[in-house]
């Protein structure tokens, strides 16, 4: 049961395979889909939705995947305190969010499946800025804790005038209104692998400005927010190692040590 004070939400997980791309990760395992692929003990997936049942709040869950890869799925994940749906996956990474959202009246988290150091904590800090009038949030973490965390855990961040940053892939929409910002993801995410997308996202005198290191982070997303309508809010975790997705084997070498390194303090 979820204290009084903790304000309901949807958590929306995309776990589906990039059309037309199969994924190292996944070959090498043996498995349909990257969200299968084990990691200290337990499929990526499992690890992000036990981090979401043990979160204040959840109302649901809704995992937005492609039709032929749902079974194996529903077949690993645990038995949780809220319910989950799957959604079929859409062409683009826009639409796979729009499908997820519909008919929800709460406030939406949107993450992916090999966020496998999501915590709990995180969420809330995530969600938080929404109750005080946030549009959207997104979650972030400095270099600097990035690499404490583990030294080969990112080795791209987006550089602004105040700090550098790297990207949790973690996201709060404060209801269906937000969901405009959604259009910044149409062409895909990875900004910082696909300069092209980011031109897309941000705009060109944006993404200029950033490149100068004219902004600041707060700056770049008001620009970002004006160009929606919408209040976006930064919010930088301290603890960089949300920042480290499994996204290729020495990232997953990163996050299976943390992972491990967490169990054992955890047994302490």
């Amino acid at each position: 049961m979820s204290p009084p004070d903790a304000p309901p939400f949807t958590a929306i997980v995309l776990a589906a395979q990039r059309a037309g791309r199969v994924d190292p990760l996944a070959a090498d395992a043996g498995v349909a889909n990257k969200s299968l692929v084990a990691i200290a003990g337990a499929p990526l997936i499992r690890h992000v939705v036990e981090a979401l049942f043990a979160t204040p709040g959840l109302s649901r869950v809704r995992i937005v995947v492609e039709p032929q890869t749902l079974a194996a799925i529903q077949a690993i994940l645990p038995r949780g305190p809220a319910p989950v749906d799957f959604v079929d996956a859409a062409d683009n990474l826009a639409d796979s969010v729009y499908a997820a959202a519909a008919g929800v009246d709460q406030p939406m988290l949107v993450t992916t499946s090999d966020n496998v150091l999501l915590t709990p904590g995180a969420v809330l800090a995530v969600l938080a800025p929404l109750a005080a009038g946030a549009d959207v949030t997104l979650a972030l973490a400095t270099q600097a804790a990035v690499l404490a965390a583990h030294p080969e855990g990112q080795r791209r961040f987006y550089r602004f005038s105040d700090e550098a940053y790297s990207n949790c892939n973690l996201y709060a929409l404060g209801g269906i209104s937000a969901m405009r910002v959604a259009e910044s993801f149409r062409s895909g995410g990875q900004f910082a692998k696909k300069p092209l997308r980011m031109i897309v996202a941000l705009g060109p005198i944006t993404l200029a400005l950033m490149l100068m290191k004219q902004l600041s982070v707060r700056g770049a997303l008001r620009r970002l927010a004006r160009r929606f309508r919408l209040t976006v809010e930064p919010v930088i975790l301290a603890d960089g190692a949300h920042a480290i997705d499994v996204d290729n084997a020495r990232t997953y070498a990163c996050a299976e040590m943390l992972l491990t390194r967490r169990r054992e303090a955890l047994a302490a």
